[in-house]
């Protein structure tokens, strides 16, 4: 999101004509260089694989204390095995309402969570602009400050009066018009894609304006 100008920040990806159409042929390094262009684009799952595998290891580390303790003879040190599987058979008995709504939503939650970093694509709030010596990769914001310029010129009105959101598949240029001061949205639209157009930004996203009923006092 961006009202107008930010500063641009653009990383230097490598070569990968299969991220960005229209670059230069693939060299020997493609696949390497399409490695390091999915990282730049998407959010690494390493620290959501850490948690859900240290927590697998913690919960059968410690069953696995408590059944060789239980096996030498010595107390268990916080619950007997055998007692927590009759008392997760018996639930919801013994255990207040309250408490088991809490805990269920917990590890609902939870496996939400998990669920979701696992099935979800993690894309970042990127695109890829084309070049014929390296893949480019910029943030949404650049793109979007550069969008909001020329919808502002396109437009005649103050940098505050113009907003400009990226997604993947869409680009929403939202303007607040002078009051008492004509404005053609069409023609506003037509400058933005043009804008969109000379980037060539992948996946290319679909632009659409909106027009704010109530108009600005002009200075």
């Amino acid at each position: 999101m961006s009202q107008d100008t930010q500063n641009a920040g653009i990383d230097s990806a490598g070569h990968d004509t299969d991220a960005v159409p229209g670059s230069a042929p693939l060299g020997s390094g493609a696949a390497g260089m399409g490695r390091i262009v999915k990282r730049e684009t998407h959010t690494s799952r390493a620290v959501v694989s850490v948690i859900a595998a240290g927590l697998v290891m913690a919960v059968f580390g410690y069953a696995l204390l408590e059944t060789g303790v239980r096996a030498i003879g010595q107390p268990p040190w916080l619950v007997d095995p055998q007692t927590a599987a009759e008392r997760v058979v018996a639930l919801p008995a013994g255990i207040p309402p309250l408490l088991l709504g809490v805990t269920g939503a917990v590890i609902a939650m939870a496996g939400l969570f998990f669920f979701l970093n696992a099935v979800l694509p993690g894309r970042r709030a990127r695109h890829l602009l084309p070049d014929r010596r390296a893949a480019v990769v910029v943030d949404d914001e650049v793109i979007a400050a550069a969008l909001a310029r020329r919808a502002r010129l396109a437009a005649n009105v103050a940098k505050e009066q113009v907003m400009v959101v990226v997604s993947r598949n869409r680009i929403t240029v939202n303007v607040r018009p002078t009051s008492g001061v004509p404005l053609r949205p069409d023609a506003v639209l037509e400058a933005v894609r043009r804008e969109v157009e000379e980037m060539g930004p992948w996946p290319m996203p679909e632009v659409r304006i909106q027009v704010a009923t109530a108009g600005v006092v002009g200075a």
